[in-house]
C-alpha cells in the first residue's frame, strides 16, 4: 500500500479540519469534486468516504489534495471515512487509464469500483464461540462431547485453537447436542462468546491439492505459463488451444502458481452460466470455492467478496466482466477465458471491453495475463503474430479424443419439406445417432418460437411499441417479447388491426425447432438449452448434469450449448442455419461465424467416440465454411488479417462510434449534425467522419437513435480528438451523447 506521505508529502487533513482533499464519487461525474476534511480526520489518498453530491450521500474515493480555487465556505464537508481498505495506487491509476481510453466519466468508475451492496454500512457481525477454560470441574456426556467436537472442529480447520471461531448453532448441530448444553459450557467458562464478521472467510486454497494428469503439451503450456507468474512481470499470453485439449487444467497451473506465491489471481468468464461449474471444477482442484463476483451472486456473497479482495484475504475470484474493477490487494495473474467471446464488452452505462481492460490492469500491476480461447479473436491473434503477445499452444484435444469432421448441407439441393428447417440427411443422422445409443445436437442461434409474427390477411406485423424491432415469439411460455427493450405482452389470438384469426410464425427459434424434432423423434428424451428456459443458475445446472450423465437423446439449443460444456457421449452436432451469422454488414460477421460454428462442433466428439458436425447452410463454397470445412483456422484467420489490412480496419485501423439519443427526432438530429459540422479536430488527425445516419434500430425505449463513425488509422489519438470535438458542441438540447471506443455492435 503507498504511504500517505508518499503521495502528498504529508496526511491530509489538520487538526483544525480546514483542509480540502480532491474526492471522486461513486457517480456518473466527470472528475473529483473538493471537499472539506471536517470531522472525518487525517485521510489519505485511496480512502472510501461518504460525501454529500447533488441533496444525496455517496461513496467517494479520495483521490488527493484539494485543487481548485472555489471558496472554502462553498465546499460542503466530508460525511465520514469509511472503515475499509484503502484503494491502492495501481487500483486508482486502473480505474483513470480506463476512463480516459473509454471515454468514460472517472465517476462511473469509481461507481464500478465500489458497487456492493451495503458498502457503506458497518460490516455487520455475528455471535461465535472462541476457546475458553476447554475445562470443566464435572462435565455431562453431551457437554463434553460438545467440547472434543469443538477441538475438532478447529483442528480440521488447520487453525491455532485461540483463533478459531465457531456459531454456536453450527457447534450444536456437529456435536448432536442441544443449544441448552452449548450455553452451559459458556457459563462454567470452558468456552466464551465474541463478536466476529458476518462475512466468513474464505478457506484457503492448496495449489497442490489434486493436480490433474497433464499430457505432455499440457505441462509444456503449463510451466509456460506459470513461468509468466513468476517473473512478477508484466506478461500478455495468448492460450490458443483447440476444443477440448485442456486449456482450463493448463492456466489453473499458472492459477496454483499465483496461490504458491501469495498473490491474488483472477478468472473472468463470458456467462453468468458458466460461473457454477467452473467453481465446482476449482474446489475439486484447490479443495475449496473460490469468491465468485457477478450479477447473480446474491449481495452477501457480493459484499464478502468486495471486502476479502480489498483486504488482500480473497486468494482467486472468478467472476464476470465488472470484477476486474475490484480493488484486489496484489493481483499477479489474470485468466480471460474465451478471449474471444463477445459478452466482455459493456455496452451501457461505463462502455468497456473486459478483455483490452485485463491486458492494462495486468501492465499496471506487473501481473501475467492469459487470453483462453480455442477461436481466438482477430486483435489477440494479431499481437501475437506480431511478438506483442507470447503464444503457447495446444494443437490436439486431451487422451483419446479426436477433433470432429465438419461437412456441409447444401440446403438448395436437400431442401427440408415446407415449414420445416431440418434436412432430410441431417433428420437421418440424428436418428442414427441416437440409435447407437449416442446423443445429438442441434443448434440454431436464435432465441423463441419464431422472430416474427404477421397477419396474413391485413399484413400487420408485431412489434415493440417502444423500439424499432419485432416482438419474438414464445410459444413456451405464450408471450410475444422484445429482445431488446426487454417489453413483453401476451401472445393474441387475433390481428390487433384488423381483428383476423390468421395470425402467423414467420421463421424458426429454438422452440419451433425442438417442436419440430419431437415431431420428427418421439421416442427421444429431448433437452433444451436456452437463456430463456435456463430460469436461474440452479435450472442450468440441473439441465447440464442431466445431459452429461447421458439422460437425454437430443439436445436443442442457442449458443448457450458452445460454451465450455463437455457432454461424453455428444458425437453428433447438427448446425440448422449455418448462414446466421453472416447477415448484416458488420466486418466482423465472418469471423463471429466462424468462432460460433466452430466452438458449438466442439462440443462433439469430446470423449473417445469420434464425433461429427453438419452445416446446414445455403453457400458452402463461401471462404468462412470452406475454412471451417477444412479445419484451417490459421488460413481463415490469415486470410481475414489480410482483407482487414487492406481495408484498414481493426485490428490495423480504430473505430470510434458516437450514439446520440433522446425523446426528441429532431433535436437528436440538430445535435448529430452539429457534431458533424464541428468535426475539424477528427480530421486534423486524419480520420474520416462517417454520417449521422439513423442507426439500424432506430428507436430503443422511446428514445430516437442516430449514429456516425469514426476511421482512424491504428496509432492516432482518437480519443484526444474525440474530446476536443464534444467540447466544440457545447449545447445538447437534452440529447444524451455517447463515445463507444472501439465498438463491437453496430446497431
Amino acid at each position: 500500500m503507498t504511504d500517505n506521505a508518499d503521495l502528498f508529502g504529508a496526511p491530509l487533513g489538520a487538526a483544525d479540519g480546514d483542509e480540502v482533499v480532491s474526492v471522486v464519487p461513486a457517480a456518473p461525474t466527470p472528475g473529483p469534486y473538493d471537499y472539506l476534511v471536517g470531522g472525518a480526520g487525517d485521510l489519505a489518498a485511496g480512502d472510501l468516504v461518504v460525501v454529500p453530491l447533488g441533496g444525496r450521500d455517496v461513496i467517494g474515493v479520495v483521490w488527493g489534495p484539494g485543487t481548485s480555487e472555489v471558496p472554502r465556505q462553498k465546499l460542503k464537508r466530508v460525511a465520514t471515512r469509511l472503515d475499509l481498505p484503502r484503494l491502492t495506487e495501481e487500483t486508482r491509476t486502473f480505474l483513470a487509464r480506463a476512463a480516459d481510453y473509454t471515454m468514460t466519466p472517472l465517476g462511473e468508475m469509481a461507481r464500478l469500483a465500489t458497487r456492493a451492496p451495503q458498502l457503506a454500512e458497518p460490516a455487520p457481525t455475528r455471535r461465535v464461540l472462541k476457546a475458553g477454560s476447554l475445562e470443566l470441574a464435572s462435565a455431562t456426556r453431551s457437554r463434553a462431547k460438545a467440547l472434543e467436537t469443538f477441538q475438532h472442529l478447529a483442528a480440521a480447520s488447520h487453525a491455532d485453537l485461540s483463533d478459531f471461531t465457531v456459531a454456536p448453532s453450527d457447534l450444536a448441530k456437529a456435536a448432536e447436542v442441544g443449544s441448552s448444553v452449548v450455553a452451559a459450557l459458556i457459563e462454567a467458562g470452558a468456552l466464551r462468546e465474541a463478536e466476529a464478521p458476518r462475512d466468513a472467510p474464505y478457506p484457503r486454497l492448496d495449489p497442490d491439492r489434486a493436480r490433474s494428469a497433464l499430457s505432455e503439451a499440457q505441462v509444456a503450456a503449463a510451466a509456460d505459463l506459470a513461468a509468466a507468474v513468476a517473473a512478477r512481470a508484466f506478461k500478455p499470453t495468448l492460450l490458443h488451444g483447440v476444443t477440448g485439449s485442456g486449456k482450463t487444467e493448463a492456466y489453473l497451473e499458472a492459477v496454483a502458481e499465483c496461490i504458491r506465491r501469495s498473490r491474488q489471481a483472477l478468472v473472468l468468464l463470458p456467462e453468468i452460466a458458466l460461473t457454477d461449474q467452473f467453481l465446482t471444477r476449482l474446489h475439486a482442484r484447490f479443495g475449496a470455492r473460490p469468491a465468485e463476483w457477478h450479477s447473480a451472486a446474491s449481495g452477501v456473497e457480493r459484499r464478502r467478496c468486495w471486502r476479502a479482495v480489498a483486504a488482500g484475504a480473497a486468494q482467486v475470484v472468478v467472476g464476470a466482466r465488472s470484477a476486474l474493477f475490484l480493488p484486489f490487494r496484489d493481483l499477479g495473474l489474470i485468466v480471460v477465458d474465451e478471449e474471444h467471446d463477445g459478452g466482455y464488452k459493456q455496452e451501457e452505462g461505463a462502455i468497456y471491453n473486459a478483455r483490452d481492460m485485463a491486458v492494462l490492469r495486468a501492465s499496471l500491476c506487473k501481473a501475467a495475463v492469459v487470453l483462453a480461447s480455442a477461436t481466438p479473436s482477430l486483435e489477440s491473434w494479431a499481437n501475437a503474430e506480431r511478438g506483442k503477445y507470447q503464444k503457447v499452444s495446444l494443437p490436439e484435444r486431451f487422451g483419446a479424443a479426436v477433433e470432429p469432421e465438419i461437412a456441409a448441407i447444401d440446403i438448395r439441393q436437400d431442401k427440408p419439406e415446407r415449414n420445416c428447417w431440418i434436412a432430410p440427411s441431417l433428420q437421418r443422422a440424428v436418428a442414427e445417432t441416437i440409435a447407437r445409443g449416442e446423443q445429438a445436437l442441434l443448434f440454431l442461434n436464435r432465441r423463441g418460437y419464431a422472430p416474427l409474427t404477421l397477419c396474413r390477411k391485413c399484413g400487420a406485423r408485431s412489434g415493440c411499441p417502444h423500439c424499432d424491432t419485432w416482438l419474438v415469439s414464445h410459444r413456451f411460455t405464450g408471450k410475444l417479447v422484445c429482445h431488446v427493450c426487454g417489453h413483453e405482452e401476451s401472445e393474441a389470438p387475433a390481428c390487433k388491426q384488423c381483428g383476423a384469426d390468421e395470425l402467423a410464425a414467420c421463421g424458426p427459434g429454438v422452440e419451433r425447432l425442438a417442436e419440430e424434432a419431437q415431431t420428427l423423434f418421439p421416442e427421444a428424451r429431448l433437452a433444451m438449452l436456452s437463456s430463456d428456459m435456463a430460469t436461474s443458475a440452479a435450472v442450468l445446472r440441473e439441465q447440464i448434469t442431466t445431459i452429461a450423465q447421458g439422460d437425454a437423446d437430443l439436445i436443442i439449443g442457442t449458443q448457450i450449448v458452445a460454451k465450455g460444456h463437455n457432454f461424453p457421449k455428444l458425437t453428433l452436432v447438427g448446425v440448422v442455419d449455418a448462414d446466421l451469422g453472416l447477415q448484416g454488414g458488420d466486418f466482423r460477421a465472418a469471423e463471429r461465424t466462424f468462432q460460433l460454428l466452430r466452438q458449438v462442433a466442439g462440443r462433439a466428439g469430446r470423449a473417445d467416440k469420434p464425433g461429427r458436425a453438419l452445416l446446414q447452410t445455403v453457400g458452402p463454397d463461401q471462404p468462412v465454411m470452406r475454412k471451417l470445412i477444412d479445419g484451417d483456422e490459421i488460413g481463415f484467420l490469415t486470410h481475414e488479417a489480410e482483407a482487414r489490412e487492406r481495408e484498414g480496419v481493426p485490428p490495423f485501423g480504430r473505430y470510434l462510434a458516437v450514439i446520440f439519443s433522446g425523446p426528441d427526432d429532431a433535436k437528436v438530429w440538430a445535435v448529430a449534425q452539429a457534431f458533424a459540422r464541428a468535426a475539424d479536430p477528427m480530421r486534423a488527425i486524419g480520420a474520416q467522419v462517417l454520417g449521422p445516419a439513423p442507426a439500424p434500430i432506430g428507436r430503443i425505449r422511446g428514445k430516437a437513435r442516430v449514429r456516425m463513425l469514426v476511421r482512424a488509422a491504428r496509432g492516432a489519438p482518437i480519443q484526444q480528438a474525440a474530446r476536443a470535438w464534444g467540447d466544440a458542441v457545447k449545447a445538447r438540447q437534452g440529447v444524451r451523447v455517447v463515445f463507444d471506443v472501439d465498438p463491437m455492435s453496430f446497431l
